[in-house]
């Protein structure tokens, strides 16, 4: 019974050889889950029940466990839960799940390794990557080192003549020879001396 977020259920005696909705003997309660009155979640008949499994009803294992709230025990129900234990001991000895729990227990076990070894393997990946790019731009900066290197070489190299250049030519003014004043031609006074003695020459001609 109930809808849909809201389970409510019946607790009813019938014929087992009737269908699942046939008719009911009669009704001994019923079961609220979601009520908050822990009073009012579970209302039952217990005088009925114990009647009814008096004259040999027999519980379904759900019924078995909600009627034992109220203390009433079906041998039945303790003849389930006995060979639900063995059942257990022997499915945990073999190392196999027992119930559909423990299947989703071991699934999701299994699913967190698998994401965990994934988890590992990317990190391990990224710390590849990350090592490989740091290889990377070392030596690129190498690389760009030795350029600058090379390039202030060059530089240099270029420098050296010209900076030389000055000390050449100093060097070469320094050893040509300085001119003596000895030297000199020394016409020139010869030359002021020829108009006194045309001068001269001139004066005895007209004393004649």
């Amino acid at each position: 019974m109930g809808r849909r977020h809201k389970p409510f259920f019946r607790l009813n005696a019938i014929d087992t050889r009737s269908p699942r909705d046939g008719k009911i003997i009669e009704k001994l309660g019923h079961y609220d889950p979601i009520e908050k009155n822990t009073e009012k979640q579970l209302v039952l008949n217990k005088e009925r029940i114990e009647y009814w499994l008096g004259v040999g009803a027999v519980p379904s294992e759900t019924v078995a466990e909600l009627i034992a709230k109220i203390g009433i025990a079906s041998t039945h129900y303790k003849q389930i839960k006995t060979r639900r234990k063995r059942a257990r001991l022997a499915a945990k000895k073999l190392g196999l799940p027992f119930d559909n729990t423990q299947r989703s227990l071991i699934q999701k076990a299994a699913e967190k390794v698998e994401a965990e070894k994934a988890a590992e393997a990317e990190k391990a990946k990224a710390a590849e990557a990350e090592k490989a790019k740091a290889a990377e731009a070392e030596k690129a900066k190498a690389a760009e080192a030795e350029k600058a290197k090379a390039a202030e070489a060059e530089k240099a190299k270029a420098e050296k003549p010209e900076a030389e250049k000055p000390k050449a030519e100093k060097k070469a003014k320094a050893e040509k020879p300085a001119e003596s004043p000895t030297e000199k031609p020394a016409e020139k006074p010869a030359e002021k001396a020829e108009p006194k003695e045309k001068k001269k020459a001139e004066k005895q001609t007209d004393k004649k």
